[in-house]
């Protein structure tokens, strides 16, 4: 799936979007070695970049902050807003986690599941490069969340 945006086709795809291939483990390599942890770097340095460069565009620009008379008219601007004040809130969170899960490259911490310390793994890494949780311990934290909820 694209999107058109600045005439140019842009991938929704992470990997896409850095240019890289997904990673292929070898026989007995060693997880989180130093090509996994420069490939992951590669990706979150791509996806950070391009959320930087987008956190500087304007949610509006002129034409389209004009103060419509008919209230319907207003009533979709308001919602245009909205969505992108949401997205744009969105994109900050994502710009703060990435910066952590830097961080916690650099403290020898990253791919490993903050609850139970196993391997979150190489494919849902390269899906959610930002994931702090294994798919077990994932889906046990949305069931408790769902339960608190209901």
């Amino acid at each position: 799936m694209h999107i058109k945006q600045n005439k140019k086709n842009i991938s929704l795809n992470i990997l896409d979007l850095a240019g890289i291939k997904p990673y292929k483990k070898k026989k007995n390599e060693k997880y989180m070695n130093n090509l996994q942890i420069n490939h992951f770097k590669k990706i979150l340095l791509t996806l950070y970049k391009q959320l930087i460069k987008n956190s500087n565009k304007k949610i509006f620009n002129d034409k389209e902050t004009a103060n419509f008379p008919d209230p319907i008219d207003r009533a979709v601007q308001e919602e245009e807003f909205t969505f992108n004040l949401i997205n744009k809130d969105r994109e900050y969170k994502l710009i703060s986690k990435i910066e952590n899960t830097i961080k916690k490259i650099k403290e020898k911490k990253f791919g490993y599941c903050e609850t139970c310390g196993t391997e979150i793994g190489i494919k849902r890494l390269e899906a959610q490069p930002t994931a702090n949780l294994c798919i077990d311990c994932k889906i046990l934290s949305e069931i408790k969340k769902k339960k608190t909820i209901n």
